[in-house]
């Protein structure tokens, strides 16, 4: 990219924007399954962010990243394994393994000698998804925050806003959504939102008077989100110079997007670490279970860690709502949308919205970046 020794130096000086994360372990397309993930990276730097953000010591934190690694690769086995029976999985990070839900009739042996600890439960995966599907088809009013599928419980969560919970149109929804199936209600504290922001300095990339943050490296661009700018809209990077242009948009029902790369600026497949930790080399997309470790970089906030909380959540932002989000632990906020998810070294998505701040916490959803790269067809750059 272009820069100027005044302002960037060394390995960030080739950042696009200032965010990058992990991709898959092959520099393919994502619809060709994730490779498993390489040796979690434990620096010195990364443990202290992990030690900061998830209260750790470091023996736990790097106890933790081993464990993960493990459990990322069961994933997959087991699954394959329980068949029509998986009922979903999550890691479990108190004692460092993945459980996985199975119906009754399920070959408990089969799925069980893959490592993962068992538990039955009424309703499978499939059933339970198609239950939030029923939802994903009914019209949300503001109070209701976003629904997701529970593995652990074994239920569909919706989530809506405390103050919002008695309002006549939530509860209307709430009657709607109870008979799709097993439904839960939980309560959040603010409606979510995405983080994009008004122009403002730092590393980002602009578009309009809108300021984001680049997620991953790919051939030929990078992809973010969606709300950060519509398909033909010129990109210019942090000094300022013409990046290129969005190719491909979708927001809200989506939130991603990807933008050409060109006039001197080239891609790397690195996170910036912000100098919390070393940048860090994308090597895969391995998709991290449920209760695993994730930090996010962003031209805000910068480095930032928690868990993840779980997947295939429907947000209903005040835009409408976007399927298919990971939700997670980790705060976030304005300028840091479109920024990278990465788990160990695995790029996991591009940062869209939530509630909170990094002040007083909150919550930050992704868009999962192999359903961008499959949707584009695009080929991740990966070290």
């Amino acid at each position: 990219m272009r820069r100027t020794s005044a302002m960037r130096t060394g390995l960030s000086a080739l950042l696009l924007l200032g965010t990058w994360a992990a991709a898959s372990a092959l520099p393919a397309s994502a619809a060709e399954p994730p490779a498993r993930p390489a040796a979690a990276p434990a620096s010195p730097e990364l443990l202290s962010a992990m030690q900061r953000d998830l209260g750790l010591s470091k023996s736990r934190a790097e106890a933790r990243l081993a464990a993960e690694k493990t459990a990322t690769a069961v994933e997959r086995e087991a699954k394959r394994a329980a068949g029509s029976s998986y009922g979903g999985s999550w890691f479990d990070a108190a004692s460092g393994k993945l459980t996985v839900a199975v119906t009754p009739g399920a070959d408990t042996e089969a799925v069980r000698a893959t490592g993962a600890t068992i538990r039955l439960v009424k309703h499978s995966a499939a059933r339970l998804d198609a239950a939030k599907a029923r939802i994903d088809a009914l019209s949300a009013p503001a109070g209701v925050s976003s629904w997701y599928v529970d593995p652990k419980a074994n239920e569909v969560v919706v989530s809506v806003v405390a103050a919002r919970q008695d309002d006549n149109d939530v509860q209307g929804f709430l009657a709607r959504a109870r008979e799709t199936g097993p439904v839960t209600v939980k309560q959040t504290a603010e409606a979510p939102q995405t983080f994009a922001a008004g122009t403002v300095g730092g590393d980002p990339y602009y578009t309009g008077n809108v300021r984001c943050s680049i997620g991953f490296s790919v051939q030929g661009g990078f992809v973010t989100a969606g709300h950060c700018g519509g398909a033909g809209a010129a990109v210019y990077g942090w000094d300022r110079s013409y990046i290129g242009n969005f190719q491909g948009s979708s927001f809200p029902d989506n939130d991603y997007a990807w933008v050409n790369v060109g006039s001197g600026w080239w891609t790397v497949p690195v996170v910036l670490g912000w100098g919390t930790i070393p940048d860090q080399l994308v090597r895969g997309s391995a998709e991290a279970p449920v209760g695993s470790s994730i930090c996010r970089s962003g031209s805000t906030t910068h480095w930032r860690c928690g868990a993840v909380l779980a997947k295939n959540e429907t947000v209903n932002y005040s835009q409408g709502a976007v399927h298919q989000m990971t939700k997670t632990s980790v705060c976030a906020e304005g300028g840091d949308s479109g920024g990278s998810f990465i788990s160990g070294d695995q790029a996991q998505g591009v940062t869209s919205g939530g509630w909170g701040n990094c002040s007083s916490g909150g919550e930050t959803w992704y868009q999962p970046v192999n359903e961008i790269l499959n949707r584009y067809g695009l080929r991740l750059h990966t070290a």
